[in-house]
C-alpha cells in the first residue's frame, strides 16, 4: 500500500485514505513503451470511414463487430477512451479530508459525539462536520465503524500527544510507514499503517472527575427541532401521557447504566452474591405499557445504618400508589453489629432497634409476596351444569407483575439485595436543571414541582414514608403534566431512529429504509442496539468478526467492538456487587496495574490484525471505514475513584476526616489526591480515531 505524502500543512488538501501502490509493470498504453517516432507517425494514424484500412505489422483490424489482434500490439483509440472514462470515475469517488484549519482552532480534541455526526453525515442527512472535509459523500454505498479499545500511540509507535504550549495536541498525527525495517509492536499489527496515513487525537465525554459512557453518547443524538416540535404536539394529543405510568418504567439500558441490580433474565450483567433474591420472570402476561392492562405500583424507601460488613437495611416503607395506603412499614435487624446508625440520615436509634427481630430475609420474603400475586381462587358456582363444579374450568391468570417506584431506586433494591425487572426512578424522570449526568435531590424536587418541604427533621433524620408518598406526589404530578413537565435538557434520540426518518435515504432496506446492524458483546438486543436493524451478540472477537462479515451485505451501517486488545491489556474488569465496606483498605484498590508479557501482547495483537484485515478485505467498494478506540486506560481513574467514594461515604456517614484516616484501613483523601484524579481522568478521556474509504 502506498499513501500519498504531505506534510502536516498540507494535510488539509491530502486524502485521509491511502492509495494503491500502481504495479511496476509497464503498461502498454503508457507512454514509455511506445518510441516516440512510433507515437508520432503510426499510433494517431487512424483511416478515414470512406476509405479500406490496409492491415500494418502490429496493428488491430476491426471488421464489422470482429476483432483481430497481431502480435506487437499498439496502443488503441478505444483503450484510451476506457481510460478517459476510468479517470472521470474517479473523481466521483468519495474522499475524506481532515481540516488542519478548523482543527487547530479548537480547544479540545474530537470528540466522540463528533465521530457520531460523520456518521449520521454519511446514512442520514446530518450537516457535515467541519473537523471532516467530505468530498462525493453520496457516493459512499456503506458505513462500518470498529470500537477497538486498546489502540494507543504508544502499540502504533505514534509521537506521543505533544504538551507544549507551542504546539497543538489536537492536530492529526501522521502514521510511520509500514516497512521490513518497523519493530517492536507496531510490527505486529501492519494493518494501520497500511491502511490509514492519519491518526487524529479524540475525546471521551466526561466531567473532571469521571468519563462518561462512550456506547451511551455514540448512540445517541439530540433531536432536531423540528422532531422536537413533532414530539410536542404528538405529547399534548396523547391521552395516554396523562392516564399510563408505565411510560416512565425504566429501560434496559438505562437500568444498567445507572447501576441497577438487574435480573439475570434480562441480562447477564450482574452476579447475584449469597444472600440476593430477584423477582421471577413474568409469565404469560403483557409486556409492560400495554393499554388496558392495570399494574400495581408500589413506592418504596429504606433507611440504612453501618455495619462490619457495610450497609444494612434497618427500616422498609411500602406505599400502594392507587390507594395511598401504607401496605409495609418494617424495622430490620441487621445480621452484623451496627458501627454507625446514620441517625443523622435513617432517625433510626439503637433505641428503635433494641427489641426488633425482624430480619432481611423475611422482609424479602414479604416484598416477593407483594411482587408475585397469585389468582384469585374463585368459589364454586352453585347454578352450574358442570357435574365438577368445584374447581372453574378456566381459573383467572395471575395479576401482572407490580412496579416498584422510588428515588435513585438502585440504592434501595441493594439494600433490599433485590432485583426487580419494572422499576420507576423519580431521580431520572425528572432533570437536574445542569442536566446529566447530575441527578435532581427528593427534598429539592418536592419543594420545587409539588410546592412542600420534606425532611426538615434536621439531626432527626429522614421518615422513609414521608419519602415514599413524595415520590408518589412527583410520578402523580408528571402524569397530569405530561411526560415533558420538570425537564431541562434537550431530548435525546437512537442514532437508529434518525437513520428511520433521513429525508436523504439510499438504503437497501424496504422503501429505500437505511438497514442497520449491532454487533457486540454482551446482549445489544436491549441495549443500544435495541433499535437496529439486527443486533448480534458475542462472546468472543472471532464472533464479532464472522458477525460482521455476515451482516455487512445487506445492511447499510454496521458497528462492532473488539475488545480483546483491551482485556488482555487488563482494562476490563467484571461489574460486581457495590456492597463493600467502608473500611476496606485503600492499598488493595491502589495495587498498580499489571501488565501482560511481550509474548501476550504481540500474539493480541497479531489476532487483532487478523481479525482487522478480515474485516476490511470484505467490505465492498466505496465503504466508509471508522475506526476509534474510544478511551485510553482506565484503571487508574477507577482506583482513584474507587478511594473517593469510600472516603465521601464515610463523610455521609458522620465521620471526621481524621477518623476516616485513622486505623490500619483509614482512607484518605486529599487536594493533591484531587488533582491526580483529574490528570487521570484527560489521560483515561483520550483515544484516537482512523477514517477511510475501502476503494
Amino acid at each position: 500500500m502506498k499513501r500519498n505524502q504531505g506534510s502536516e500543512g498540507e494535510l488539509a488538501d491530502g486524502p485521509a485514505q491511502k492509495k494503491t501502490k500502481m504495479s511496476p509493470t509497464l503498461s502498454p498504453s503508457s507512454n514509455a513503451t511506445v518510441p516516440k517516432q512510433n507515437r508520432n507517425d503510426n499510433a494517431n494514424i487512424m483511416p478515414s470511414a470512406s476509405s479500406t484500412a490496409v492491415p500494418m505489422p502490429g496493428m488491430t483490424t476491426v471488421e464489422g463487430n470482429a476483432t483481430t489482434t497481431e502480435p506487437g500490439t499498439w496502443t488503441k483509440v478505444e483503450k484510451r477512451k476506457k481510460k478517459k472514462m476510468a479517470k472521470a470515475e474517479a473523481k466521483n469517488d468519495p474522499r475524506f479530508m481532515y481540516s488542519n484549519h478548523e482543527i487547530a482552532r479548537r480547544n479540545n480534541a474530537i470528540g466522540v459525539e463528533e465521530i457520531r455526526d460523520l456518521v449520521l453525515h454519511l446514512v442520514a442527512d446530518a450537516p457535515n462536520p467541519n473537523w471532516l472535509r467530505v468530498e462525493n459523500g453520496t457516493s459512499i454505498q456503506k458505513v462500518v465503524v470498529l470500537m477497538v479499545p486498546g489502540l494507543t500511540n504508544q502499540l502504533l509507535s505514534l509521537p506521543p500527544i505533544p504538551t507544549s504550549a507551542t504546539s497543538n495536541p489536537n492536530l492529526p498525527l501522521s502514521i510511520p510507514l509500514h516497512s521490513p525495517a518497523t519493530t517492536g509492536t507496531a510490527a505486529a499489527i501492519p494493518f494501520v499503517a497500511t491502511t490509514f496515513s492519519h491518526a487524529c487525537p479524540t475525546r471521551a465525554p466526561g466531567d473532571q472527575y469521571r468519563m462518561h459512557s462512550v456506547l451511551s453518547t455514540f448512540f445517541s443524538c439530540p433531536i432536531s427541532s423540528e422532531e422536537k416540535r413533532r414530539r410536542v404536539n404528538q405529547r399534548l394529543k396523547s391521552d395516554k401521557s396523562k392516564a399510563d405510568p408505565t411510560q416512565y418504567l425504566l429501560t434496559l439500558e438505562q437500568m444498567i447504566e445507572n447501576d441497577y441490580p438487574v435480573p439475570s433474565y434480562m441480562a447477564d450483567v450482574f452476579q447475584k452474591p449469597e444472600g440476593w433474591v430477584e423477582t421471577p420472570q413474568p409469565q404469560n402476561e403483557p409486556p409492560a405499557g400495554t393499554s388496558g392492562v392495570k399494574r400495581k405500583i408500589y413506592a418504596i424507601d429504606c433507611e440504612m445504618c453501618i455495619t462490619e460488613d457495610g450497609k444494612e437495611l434497618t427500616r422498609i416503607s411500602i406505599i400502594d400508589f392507587h390507594t395511598n395506603g401504607v401496605v409495609y412499614d418494617q424495622l430490620v435487624k441487621p445480621s452484623k453489629p451496627i458501627v454507625d446508625y446514620l441517625t443523622r440520615f435513617s432517625g433510626i436509634t439503637e433505641q428503635h432497634l433494641a427489641s426488633v427481630t425482624t430480619t432481611l430475609a423475611e422482609v424479602q420474603t414479604k416484598v416477593l409476596s407483594l411482587l408475585c400475586p397469585t389468582a384469585p381462587v374463585l368459589a364454586p358456582n352453585p347454578f352450574s351444569m358442570n357435574s365438577n363444579n368445584s374447581s372453574p374450568s378456566s381459573p383467572p391468570p395471575p395479576p401482572p407483575t407490580p412496579i416498584l417506584m422510588g428515588h435513585s431506586l438502585e440504592s434501595d433494591l441493594r439494600a433490599l439485595k433485590l432485583c426487580h425487572p419494572y422499576c420507576i426512578d423519580t431521580a431520572l424522570m425528572y432533570h437536574h436543571p445542569r442536566g446529566r449526568p447530575l441527578k435532581p435531590g427528593l427534598a429539592w424536587l418536592t419543594k420545587k414541582w409539588c410546592g412542600r418541604e420534606i425532611q426538615t427533621r434536621g439531626e432527626g433524620g429522614h421518615d422513609p414514608e414521608e419519602d415514599a408518598r413524595a415520590c408518589l406526589d412527583l410520578l402523580k404530578k408528571k402524569l397530569e403534566e405530561g411526560p415533558g413537565f420538570g425537564e431541562f435538557k434537550t431530548d435525546q434520540e437512537s442514532i437508529f431512529e434518525r437513520f428511520g426518518r433521513a429525508s436523504r435515504k439510499r438504503g437497501s432496506g424496504p422503501g429505500g429504509g437505511v438497514r442497520s446492524a449491532v454487533v457486540d458483546y454482551g446482549n445489544p438486543v436491549q441495549m443500544h442496539g435495541n433499535k437496529a436493524t439486527t443486533a448480534l451478540a458475542c462472546k468472543t472477537d472471532e464472533e464479532i468478526v464472522e458477525g460482521v462479515l455476515g451482516v455487512v451485505p445487506s445492511h447499510d451501517f454496521v458497528f462492532a467492538r473488539l475488545t480483546g486488545l483491551a482485556d488482555r491489556l487488563g482494562w476490563i474488569t467484571p461489574r460486581g456487587p457495590q456492597d463493600t465496606p467502608i473500611s476496606t483498605s485503600p492499598a488493595a484498590a491502589l495495587q498498580p496495574p499489571t501488565s501482560p508479557t511481550d509474548d501476550q501482547l504481540q500474539s493480541t495483537l497479531a489476532s487483532l490484525n487478523t481479525h482487522l484485515s478480515k474485516i476490511h478485505g470484505s467490505l465492498p467498494p466505496r465503504t466508509a471505514f471508522v475506526l476509534f478506540t474510544g478511551h485510553s486506560d482506565p484503571r487508574r481513574m477507577t482506583q482513584l475513584n474507587s478511594r473517593k467514594a469510600q472516603f465521601d461515604n464515610a463523610l455521609r456517614a458522620g465521620k471526621s476526616p481524621e477518623e476516616i484516616a485513622s486505623g490500619e484501613n483509614g482512607v484518605r483523601w486529599t487536594a493533591a489526591d484531587g488533582r491526580e484524579l483529574e490528570e487521570a481522568v484527560e489521560l483515561a478521556r483520550r483515544g484516537l480515531v482512523f477514517v477511510g474509504v475501502k476503494m
